[in-house]
């Protein structure tokens, strides 16, 4: 029986990666890939840990297909060593490296079943555990939830069900690591939902490293232990999803993963609170308080301001009980709104700059914002 639910998913406190003496599965060390006068990768240097789920994520024309394609040998570096397991393979051929790879495309072999696709690695290694080959077809089947589709033919498949069976063909041979590029950009909305929880489900219970090829800031934080956000060859910041969307690294970071509101400004003012530090942070037209942590933020310095839309909130008064204008409070015009369900994204005109927020009531004409000095995050400007 076919289903499109997935498997159970462990708890963000069980992830690899929060485990500091994971050892490092494959590792760049000063690489960089050259196509003649154009640097795709620049002296790239990271690790991913063992059992982890690494994703690759920034625009078009990054990095990121080439730096898989260095890790799947598919392509060999001008500079720099790639190690697995600390082993040097940066010489390697394809073949003789661990590896499993699902492409954006399927790239099914039309002629043959379900199962003599998901068969085709076991011409070349022998199935793990001492299994038969059809006992692994079987079994593969079963974990991307496809059971009893050995005799069918790949043209009679659903994109999502195709897409599983890509991703059973690449486990076959039991890989050390699993590469997948864009395996879900031609799905549609749903269906990449359901099927991106699957992966993440498979990739838990098989405890496989797995580097993830994505442009979708959306699929790369809901489904990665850490990611690499890339941009010119490079990371620009490598941290789990939680530490890069509320504190990026720098403006790109900040502007690329999720809505964003990121003025330029500068630091007034630092002062010790009962909560921690705080900056005054001249943002024209007006100033704005931000907790900082350990005062990471000078006097004179200039600044990325950045707050989530979710981080502002609407507020009917903008003084005080003695008509003093309270701190962190703005008014700002709608100039448009986009229903989403539960929530609305609205776009306001601030100061002659657009603004954002996300609220679950309808906003119109002039209203008042309160910025949340713990929710709003400064950026040194390089």
């Amino acid at each position: 029986m076919a289903s499109d639910s997935p498997h159970s998913v462990v708890e963000p406190s069980e992830r690899p990666s929060e485990r500091a003496d994971a050892p490092v599965a494959l590792e760049f060390d000063g690489v960089t890939k050259r196509y003649g006068g154009t640097t795709a990768v620049d002296d790239l240097s990271l690790s991913v840990r063992e059992g982890e789920f690494f994703t690759l994520v920034g625009p078009s024309g990054c990095g990121k297909t080439t730096t898989l394609r260095l890790i799947a040998g598919f392509e060999r570096p001008t500079d720099g060593t790639l190690r697995f397991g600390g082993d040097d393979v940066t010489g390697v051929p394809p073949e003789d490296r661990d590896v499993g790879v699902v492409f954006q495309n399927y790239a099914l072999f039309p002629h043959m079943t379900v199962g003599e696709n998901v068969a085709y690695g076991l011409n070349f290694a022998d199935p793990p555990n001492g299994l038969s080959s059809a006992e692994r077809v079987r079994e593969l089947l079963e974990l991307v939830d496809l059971e009893g589709f050995e005799d069918r033919e790949p043209e009679n498949l659903s994109g999502g069900q195709k897409q599983r069976i890509a991703i059973a063909r690449a486990l076959a041979p039991g890989p050390e690591v699993l590469l997948l590029d864009e395996p879900m950009s031609a799905l549609d909305a749903q269906l990449r939902e359901r099927l991106r929880l699957q992966v993440k489900a498979i990739q838990r219970e098989l405890g496989i490293t797995t580097v993830y090829v994505t442009h979708d800031q959306e699929e790369a934080l809901a489904i990665s232990d850490r990611l690499a956000v890339m941009r010119a060859g490079a990371p620009e910041q490598v941290a789990p999803p939680r530490k890069i969307y509320r504190r990026p690294e720098s403006r790109f970071v900040a502007e690329f993963v999720g809505d964003n509101n990121v003025f330029s400004g500068t630091v007034t003012a630092v002062e010790d609170s009962s909560g921690g530090p705080l900056a005054t942070v001249d943002v024209g037209p007006e100033c704005f308080t931000v907790a900082v942590d350990d005062a990471d933020a000078s006097v004179g310095e200039v600044v990325s301001f950045c707050v989530r839309p979710e981080n502002l909130s609407v507020d009917e008064r903008r003084r005080d009980d003695h008509g003093h204008l309270e701190t962190n409070a703005t008014t700002a015009t709608v100039v448009g709104a986009e229903f989403l369900g539960e929530q609305t994204r609205v776009h306001l005109e601030w100061g002659g700059r657009e603004l954002l927020v996300r609220t679950t009531d309808p906003l119109s004409g002039d209203v008042v914002l309160r910025f949340d000095p713990d929710g709003t995050h400064l950026i040194p400007d390089s």
